[in-house]
């Protein structure tokens, strides 16, 4: 049989172990869909690109390599821009193949025609087109390596419709590159303790996808030894476990304010993973002045980093820590302000002690969910005030337990939640939406169910786009405008899909039924149905 393009594509998928293709189809890529079907690759039809581009990306945020995506031209295209751009900010790595109109009708507004590169240009790190035949197993290498090295990101690769039959001479059957991971001499790390020995106010910010329980269990021995706390930048808050006496919360929005007092009042900022960037910095309010600031991560440019960087180490974190000499034990003062920020900490995260002035609905729900899920449970979730709730009194003792926009993206809850049930079959999965979240992506309940994966949907129902709503009432108070949403029944629409669909239409039952869902072990749906964000309005 003569390879073609897309078999040496597959080739190339298959020898860097890619399980899952997440896709919606299209006649532009059929030569693809084609060279697919005898692999081994599992291919997963979404029923939206948007949907399937974030399955893609949770499967990366969940594993630490790059998730593959395929659709089509024009339309195809356009739904999956939503998860290329939150890729490109969140600095997780994909591979998005796009189908596109053959070449010999180009230029010439050809059906669905459009520029690749002028559309993805300014979202991916890099655009490629498969235009040589010869040349494509190479280019499509070039794309995993470039989008999972340095600062990981999306790239996008066109397929022309004729080039991916075309015939290749000479098979191309390319190994992935090794990357070892960079290493430092004694003095060069010898630099960084010893800053950290000398600071008196000294802070660890985690973030980014690179984190396991290996480098998450090294930073603990060293936070905990030298008595420095750990904060997170946000949406990275599975990068550390939360039972360590270190952990003190996550910074950006919805944070706790001893997590930013650690991190504002600093001496000394140690970034591993992350960078300063305006969400966790308050806008670039907190974190930068005179402090001493170490930077280690991936990204050799520091693209997303503003304010001064003392020292730079392009490394990952986990290699780094690995190398770092070791630190003294933490002074008694340093020790001291540790505790109290703990303290604060534990406080803050605990729903019964930390009611007052809080939404009742919050605590009463994620402390049900705390106390009953297990600690290897994965949450997904989309953007939305809802989510608050979740990085708050949800704990997570194991990286990669989370998947949710940094970009504060709407919808990636539910198609996450295929991919984790994919990725992790034998774990609990809880997908977090809101009524606005849930109205993007919900139609992935379809693909749930026809993949076979169980995971407990919850949907918070206010009747409307509540942070928008709260954004309306700073500054334009009393003076709603378009935040209103009439929803339908959820756990009917639940029951539609096979999934069983359950209404809670008081928060304080919550706990029961979550309960039950957990002990079916099956997918469920459970509908919350809250105070209407307009007052008067019923749901």
């Amino acid at each position: 049989m003569t390879d073609t393009v897309a078999s040496t594509i597959v080739t190339h998928l298959e020898r860097r172990g890619i399980a899952r293709v997440y896709h919606v189809p299209g006649e532009s890529f059929l030569g693809l869909l084609d060279a697919l079907h005898d692999s081994p690759i599992r291919l997963v039809t979404a029923r939206q690109e948007g949907g399937a581009g974030f399955m893609a990306l949770a499967e990366a945020r969940l594993t630490g390599r790059a998730g593959v995506a395929a659709v089509t031209r024009g339309p195809g295209a356009a739904n999956a821009s939503i998860a290329i751009h939150t890729a490109y900010q969140d600095c997780t790595p994909l591979v998005v193949f796009v189908g596109l109109i053959s070449t010999h009708v180009r230029d010439l507004q050809a059906f669905q025609e459009f520029d690749l590169a002028s559309w993805f240009g300014s979202t991916a790190k890099a655009v490629f087109t498969l235009d040589h035949p010869e040349t494509a197993a190479e280019r499509v290498a070039r794309a995993f390596e470039i989008a999972e090295s340095g600062r990981p990101g999306p790239v996008v690769i066109g397929l022309p419709e004729e080039v991916l039959v075309a015939p290749v001479a000479r098979t191309r059957d390319l190994a992935p590159a090794e990357r070892p991971p960079a290493r430092y001499g004694d003095d060069a790390l010898a630099a960084a303790a010893r800053a950290l020995d000398a600071a008196e106010r000294p802070v660890f910010v985690v973030g980014g996808d690179g984190w396991d329980e290996a480098s998450a269990a090294r930073l603990r021995r060293i936070a905990e030894h030298a008595a420095i706390p750990v904060v997170s930048d946000f949406r990275s808050h599975d990068a550390f476990p939360h039972s360590s006496p270190a952990w003190v919360g996550s910074l950006g929005f919805g944070r706790n304010d001893g997590a930013a007092e650690a991190y504002g009042e600093a001496d000394l900022v140690c970034y591993l993973g992350t960078t300063r960037r305006d969400v966790l910095s308050d806008e670039y309010t907190l974190g930068g002045g005179e402090a001493t600031t170490i930077v280690v991560g991936d990204d050799a440019d520091l693209l997303a980093h503003e304010g001064q960087t003392t020292l730079h180490y392009v490394a990952p974190p986990g290699a780094w820590l690995d190398g770092l000499t070791e630190l003294g034990a933490g002074s008694p003062e340093r020790r001291a302000r540790l505790q109290r920020e703990r303290k604060a900490y534990v406080a803050w995260s605990t729903p019964a002690a930390s009611r007052v002035g809080e939404d009742v609905w919050r605590g009463e729900v994620f402390g049900a969910m705390q106390r009953l899920l297990p600690d290897d449970a994965i949450i997904t979730a989309g953007a939305g005030n809802y989510v608050i709730g979740a990085l708050r009194y949800l704990h997570h003792e194991r990286p990669r337990t989370f998947a949710g926009p940094r970009n504060g993206a709407m919808g990636m809850g539910v198609p996450a939640a295929v991919a984790a049930c994919l990725v992790h079959p034998d774990r609990t999965v809880v997908a977090l939406a809101g009524d606005g979240c849930f109205g993007m992506n919900g139609q992935e309940l379809a693909t749930l169910q026809a993949t076979g994966g169980r995971a407990i949907v919850v949907v918070i129902d206010n009747s409307g786009y509540g942070t928008i709503r709260s954004h309306q009432e700073r500054h334009f108070p009393g003076r709603p405008s378009g935040t209103e949403l009439t929803n339908p029944d959820y756990a009917m629409l639940a029951r539609a899909h096979g999934i069983a669909g359950h209404r809670v239409d008081d928060a304080a039952e919550f706990a029961p039924v979550f309960a039950r869902a957990l002990d079916s072990g099956d997918s469920a749906l459970i509908w919350l149905r809250l105070d209407p964000i307009v007052p008067g309005r019923t749901a």
